[in-house]
């Protein structure tokens, strides 16, 4: 494809502007990467993939890009985000990281979310039809994606900008021009640009062909949408490439074809890796195992450990993927992972780093304060810990509000939480070690409650029975 091609074109001006070592000075090696071309720097770090089309454009792909070659500047790039669900997760990471790639270097990108194509259903890398979703849902969805990509985006600007002027980051819908269509009217005007031959052959197309379940004509359409998506965006903001996951590159041929039948012009696709677990599982909500960019369904805590538990032979390839560290910085990372590995630094930089980008600073704050009351046992991260942040980490835990009455004990607590078994039980619980309350082991069934030791300045307390089950309990009246 694209790359072994773009390899050859920059290595010879990479080459030529650093003399025969091959090495530049720490300091100038990221500010250097405009003279290597934004393409190959992301080429370099694993982000892109695949670049579509490989040659025989009037203007070549890195050409697009190069001011010095009468590239057009700035140029838009859009990325397609479909509301199957009502939160972006981390196998969208990738793509979002590909467009503010872009958007630093000075260019314009569109994130745009899919509210109608989302009723087909994308067969991409897909075995089976997706579950059908209602227009309402989809609606709610589409709007739930469209505030977390801002977000994202304002998070980016807020966080890594540091007063630098970068393109611009603009949240659309297709709905917004696919409700204004008549059904005969579009088909008339848009079906006679596609070959059935052509959309036949899509390799999306022809494993669910040859699957049992066959392939539905809503789904087969889904690349004829897409291609229109690319076209209107075309048209309408000049958009001459499109980025998607590995999976999507059929679908971005026929945006290229689609467009050049109509216009005569050159349009381009991108791709970026597919995120998978340890199985080789693809990442993402029908794979079940989802890591969500949203709050309310993955905590900042549990996305920083997803990524804390990233394993050593990954941790290399996520920095350069999943962060704006130039490449130096990460090479210098890994050389101090070789002398201390113990202390795991890469990994808890590459959990930093993204858990900023997503949830902001708060957010990583939040992340290190659970770490710290969970794994390291620590009371004064537990003290300034928000309910929601007990109950993000403890989310099994039951919640209780209990009023404080003099003389309430140890017994007395266990009791009103449910936390124990009433009668001799639930007693010798206590006295044989099986409690604790804020990490430390009470044995004394009729200890009368301390604020300051049993409960915390925040009003809460942990208490913890056996190994694995915990109750937080907030007081009132305090």
């Amino acid at each position: 494809m694209a790359a072994p091609m773009l390899r050859c074109i920059y290595r010879s001006q990479w080459l030529g502007t650093q003399g025969l070592s091959g090495v530049l000075p720490l300091g100038l090696r990221e500010a250097h990467s405009a003279a290597q071309g934004l393409l190959a720097v992301q080429k370099a770090r694993g982000l892109f993939k695949e670049f579509f089309p490989e040659r025989g454009t009037k203007t070549e792909l890195p050409e697009l890009f190069d001011r010095g070659t009468g590239g057009k500047f700035p140029q838009t790039i859009y990325c397609g985000f479909d509301p199957t669900a009502d939160s972006l997760h981390v196998g969208h990471l990738l793509a979002l990281l590909g467009l503010f790639h872009f958007q630093r270097a000075g260019h314009n990108v569109i994130a745009l979310v899919g509210g109608a194509t989302a009723r087909l259903g994308d067969p991409s890398g897909r075995t089976k039809a997706r579950e059908a979703l209602d227009a309402e849902r989809v609606q709610s969805n589409a709007r739930a994606l469209s505030q977390g990509l801002k977000a994202l985006a304002t998070n980016h600007q807020q966080l890594f900008a540091n007063g630098r002027t970068w393109g611009s980051f603009t949240v659309l819908d297709n709905s917004a021009w696919y409700q204004k269509q008549d059904l005969v009217d579009f088909l008339a005007a848009v079906g006679g640009h596609f070959r059935m031959g052509t959309l036949l052959s899509r390799l999306s197309v022809q494993t669910r062909l040859k699957s049992p379940e066959g392939m539905s004509l809503a789904e087969f359409l889904y690349q004829v949408l897409q291609a229109y998506d690319f076209y209107y965006l075309f048209q309408h903001y000049g958009c001459r490439v499109q980025l998607g996951g590995s999976d999507q590159l059929g679908n971005i041929m026929s945006g290229y074809e689609f467009i050049h039948k109509l216009t005569g012009e050159d349009v381009f696709g991108i791709s970026v890796p597919l995120i998978t677990s340890t199985t080789g599982a693809k990442l993402g909500k029908s794979a079940g195992n989802a890591v969500w960019l949203n709050r309310d369904k993955t905590s900042p805590f549990e996305l920083y450990q997803f990524f804390l538990r990233q394993q050593d032979d990954l941790v290399e390839r996520y920095l350069k993927l999943f962060t704006f560290l130039p490449l130096p910085e990460i090479d210098h990372i890994m050389q101090l992972h070789v002398t201390e590995p113990e202390k795991r630094g890469p990994q808890k930089r590459l959990a930093a780093e993204v858990t900023k980008l997503v949830h902001g600073q708060e957010g990583l704050a939040s992340a290190k304060r659970c770490t710290q009351a969970l794994y390291h046992s620590s009371i004064d991260a537990l003290e300034v810990m928000s309910d929601q942040e007990l109950k993000e980490l403890f989310k099994e835990a039951s919640f209780s509000e209990l009023v404080l009455d003099p003389g309430t004990s140890v017994l007395d607590t266990c009791r009103k939480a449910n936390a124990i078994p009433d009668g001799p039980r639930g007693y010798r619980m206590i006295t044989e070690g099986g409690v604790s309350i804020n990490h430390k082991q009470v044995t004394n069934p009729e200890s009368v409650l301390v604020v300051g030791q049993h409960i915390l300045k925040n009003g809460l307390s942990l208490l913890k029975i056996g190994k694995r089950n915990f109750y937080i309990i907030k007081w009132l009246q305090l």
